[in-house]
């Protein structure tokens, strides 16, 4: 089995077949980052239709049977998640109104604060607000994972605090193997841990330590290092894919309809357009290769199904059922 907690772009039959040869289990595709609710609700409609269209491919999960029964059926199942708030629009009542429609993660935040708590791109994170507060407490009541990627320090500390279930980094490296603003220091990692929580290894190269995009082998070895500190049961696979993204897509992601000036994310001027995926993952289909690099590097059959899809299956186990 296999399990990739985040992935986002431009979805049809094509990568789902593309999917499918990689052996993968279940995907979380993107399905908005600064959309408001009718938006993301048409984002929903259209992804009803597309798993309709593709049913013998895909199918949407709400739970972890329905993920087992996809990957009995040598199907994908399809995750549903935004990776923002923006879709509640300020209204508690809409957590379970989306929960009710079929998403099972969301981030707090993504690229900016907003009212539920800080980005890591602030200056200054003031920590999860009490909206915020309302809205972990109903996310876990609704079963709705919270995402943590992109959320500031102290607002993910505070939630990690809050949540009465295990929250999840889904895509993110160890800032202490690769210092950058988007990933997480080793307090974060480990207070995830200590409360049943998850952290998803990206292979995004912006975020991505150099040696780790250039072979399977470094890029397992970054695993590695990562259960270091979080422990073998709370690491698993996030890769932040972009499916038959571009420039404008990419420029959406940045900058929303918030910026008037240029902004790059995780990126930087040098890096202003799409990168390069590894040169080990060339197309998602060779994400089916971890698994040997995990035994290459040391791990265990047992560790190696952990991180490629057991410890995702028990944190979505635990938290909507």
């Amino acid at each position: 089995m296999l399990i990739d907690a985040l992935q986002c772009g431009f979805y049809d039959r094509a990568v789902f077949e593309e999917l499918r040869r990689g052996g993968f289990t279940c995907v979380t595709p993107t399905l908005g980052f600064w959309e408001g609710t009718l938006e993301s609700l048409d984002a929903l409609g259209q992804w009803r239709d597309l798993a309709s269209e593709c049913a013998d491919a895909v199918l949407i999960a709400r739970s972890t049977a329905d993920i087992l029964s996809a990957h009995q059926s040598n199907r994908v199942a399809l995750l549903l998640g935004f990776q923002n708030s923006n879709c509640l629009e300020g209204r508690i009542r809409f957590v379970e109104l989306f929960a009710e429609l079929g998403v099972r993660v969301m981030q707090l935040t993504y690229n900016n604060q907003n009212e539920l708590g800080g980005s890591c791109y602030e200056d200054v994170d003031g920590g999860l607000s009490r909206f915020g507060r309302e809205v972990v407490r109903e996310m876990n009541r609704t079963g709705v994972l919270i995402d943590l990627s992109h959320v500031g320090e102290k607002t993910t500390l505070d939630t990690i605090e809050c949540s009465q279930k295990p929250v999840a980094v889904t895509h993110a490296n160890a800032a202490s193997l690769f210092p950058h603003r988007r990933n997480k220091s080793d307090a974060v990692i480990k207070a995830l841990s200590q409360k049943g929580g998850i952290i998803g290894c990206v292979t995004y190269r912006n975020i991505t330590p150099a040696a780790a995009c250039d072979s399977i082998e470094s890029w397992c070895e970054m695993v590695a290092r990562t259960v270091d500190i979080a422990g073998i049961d709370h690491v698993g696979i996030g890769t932040d894919l972009i499916h038959k993204g571009d420039r404008a897509y990419l420029d959406w992601m940045r900058m929303g309809r918030w910026s008037r000036t240029v902004n790059y994310g995780a990126g930087s001027a040098a890096t202003a357009d799409p990168v390069t995926d590894p040169r080990w993952l060339t197309r998602p289909s060779d994400l089916s290769k971890v698994r040997g690099g995990l035994k290459r590097v040391g791990f265990s059959e047992e560790e190696c199904e952990k991180i490629t899809a057991a410890n995702w299956l028990r944190v979505y186990r635990e938290v909507f059922g």
